[in-house]
């Protein structure tokens, strides 16, 4: 299957009780997070960017202060896809070194 191929709801289920930090939201999985101050948020951001740059699959990126908001979905496919939720779980791993 390819990594743009829209998931079913049976795979999005399985796939999200292992990304326990992501919330659905119709054909979106969001997560927000606090960074331990504006410039670690903005660290974190940058890590993402390199991530997407590499999946070349873009999320939606929302900072307020020291608060991020994280959006992913594949729009081509008109719903969550693997890059979706391959790039969540990279998201958790930038957010790990500079949370609160």
């Amino acid at each position: 299957m390819s990594s743009r191929a829209r998931l079913t709801e049976d795979e999005i289920t399985a796939a999200l009780a292992g990304l326990p930090q992501w919330t659905r939201d119709g054909d979106t999985i969001v997560r927000t997070a606090d960074a331990r101050d504006f410039p670690a948020a903005i660290r974190v951001v940058v890590a993402v960017a390199e991530q997407a740059e590499a999946l070349d699959h873009h999320p939606d990126i929302d900072i307020r202060w020291r608060t991020l908001r994280f959006a992913l979905s594949t729009h081509s496919a008109g719903g969550l896809t693997t890059l979706d939720l391959t790039l969540a779980a990279r998201i958790d791993t930038a957010l790990s070194a500079e949370t609160a």
